[in-house]
């Protein structure tokens, strides 16, 4: 049996000798009065385990109390609602919960979140950062203006951010949220810009509010961490500098301790980001525990039904939301993809997908900006997902060293980030380009601080470098093609408009 593992947008492999781096729908105009209308449930099975679902219904009041009414009868306990965009997070043990509710009038769909009973099963694949020792980070120098491992983040003059901190280092106004395994703001880089009225803990679906339910603890994944710092770390003369150093960042923890995002806390962190003045939100995950939702499948399009409710509602308050592209070479403007990963939380198996059918969530959802990763020789790094028409954007993520080595003083091909317990460390991955342009996209909101999101993302692209496509694509010169990009110069499927510009951000 294959072991169940999460994949979340922080681990990629990389060859031996490196570390691993780690719709709408409307209801007709009449409504079921009374609760009793529901059909009668199926009774549970004797050994059927519980299971997190999300029922979808239309925004409002009327509709949800009268369907919460039906979750019980139906043997649900609603765990929270989100009455603002009908969805209602229920946990069951019935096993036929969700073909009986979604019989109910008023349920636009239903489906459970998982196919692993709470809680989920655990998962060993956790890559590890490659931690800068003590030693590393004392003797680190660098140029004067410049904080000590500045000269190892190659990827900031990648995106002329080290040109556009001589403009503005940011607005203190502005803040970023990072939806994602959580935030140690306790963190010398990070805790000069941590926003904590602005971050939370949405594992179970329901806002936790205490104080530090934020962090990751000890045994979880440092992830969120190194993302908050490329996005936001502090110029201030300790370790590394972020691409929008002087904006805030918040940490919304959506990732359960054996590292899987599911739908109910990913549509949590989506709405506190929208009721607590988030502008930009990072998204470096996929929604566990299917890569691809496929919306012929009445579990899974419940899923879609619920994320895309959730991140619409965050950018109709005001936030433009980024995601990363993913981590294994797909081309997700093809016609077809087979993936071997689903469901990551039991057992998963060889699928065929159409990936205009079946959408990786959020990364694929309308108004999501998604983001394709670059090395350091700002070539479409060797993991990186790509599409024409689907990747929007580029910035750095790393690459291998053997395939993409940086200048000197640079050593490492991957993206230097902070990490929990006031250390610092390299990852690569597409979540690593990720931050780089919710870090950008904070700039272009300090400098037009009444943009509309459809404003900054059309700055985002239109400022922009354009870069061909990479043609032929033989990343590790074996002399076979790896990847095949289409499109134009000025938007193509590895890099869609082109590599994000910071300096234009905050001058244009």
């Amino acid at each position: 049996m294959t072991a169940p593992y999460a994949r979340y947008r922080r681990a990629v492999a990389i060859p031996a000798g490196m570390a691993m781096a780690t719709a709408l729908a409307f209801l007709p105009n009449t409504m079921a009065t009374a609760a009793e209308d529901a059909p009668a449930p199926a009774s549970a099975r004797a050994d059927a385990a519980p299971l997190s679902y999300v029922v979808n219904v239309k925004p409002g009041h009327r509709t949800s109390a009268y369907v919460k009414k039906a979750v019980a009868k139906a043997g649900g306990t609603v765990v929270t609602s989100y009455d603002q965009i009908g969805v209602i997070v229920v946990h069951s043990s019935n096993a036929d919960f969700a073909k009986t509710i979604r019989k109910v009038r008023g349920v636009q769909s239903a489906g459970a979140t998982r196919t692993a009973p709470l809680p989920s099963a655990s998962t060993g694949d956790l890559g590890a950062p490659k931690v800068l020792s003590a030693a590393e980070v004392a003797k680190a120098e660098a140029p004067a203006g410049q904080d000590p491992l500045e000269p190892q983040q190659w990827d900031l003059p990648a995106i002329k951010a080290d040109k556009a901190h001589e403009k503005t280092l940011g607005s203190k106004k502005v803040t970023v949220a990072v939806i994602d395994t959580g935030v140690d703001d306790t963190h010398p880089d990070i805790a000069p810009n941590f926003d904590r009225k602005a971050s939370v803990n949405c594992v179970s679906g329901k806002p936790d509010t205490a104080d530090g339910a934020w962090r990751p603890s000890a045994a979880e994944s440092p992830h969120g961490t190194h993302v908050a710092g490329e996005i936001a770390a502090a110029k201030n003369g300790v370790g590394m500098t972020g691409v929008a150093p002087g904006v805030k960042v918040s940490g919304i923890k959506v990732s359960n301790p054996d590292g899987f995002f599911y739908t109910e806390a990913v549509v949590c962190g989506f709405v506190w980001a929208a009721e607590h003045g988030v502008d930009v939100t990072n998204n470096s995950y996929y929604t566990d525990p299917w890569y691809f939702n496929c919306k012929n499948d009445p579990d899974q399009k419940a899923l879609v039904d619920a994320v895309t409710r959730a991140a619409k509602y965050a950018e109709r308050k005001g936030a433009v939301n980024v995601a990363a592209a993913g981590n294994e070479n797909y081309d997700l403007a093809s016609d077809e993809i087979t993936d071997p990963s689903s469901p990551n939380d039991t057992t998963p198996g060889d699928r065929v997908v159409d990936p205009s059918k079946c959408l990786d969530i959020p990364t694929q959802l309308p108004g999501v900006v998604t983001v394709a990763s670059t090395g350091a020789k700002g070539i479409k790094s060797s993991f990186s997902n790509y599409g024409l028409g689907v990747a929007d954007i580029a910035a750095p993520g790393g690459d291998s060293t053997a395939y993409q080595k940086p200048e000197a003083p640079a050593t490492s091909g991957l993206i230097l980030g902070t990490l929990p317990g006031g250390k610092w460390g390299y990852m690569a991955g597409t979540s690593m380009a990720s931050p780089h342009v919710a870090g950008v996209a904070a700039l272009i909101k300090s400098t037009h601080p009444y943009a509309s999101p459809a404003l900054v993302k059309a700055l985002l692209y239109a400022e922009a470098d354009a870069t061909p496509c990479t043609d032929p694509y033989d990343i590790n010169a074996d002399g076979k093609i790896d990847a095949v990009c289409e499109g134009s110069k000025n938007r193509n499927g590895f890099y869609g408009w082109g590599i994000a510009d910071a300096l234009d951000a905050v001058t244009k």
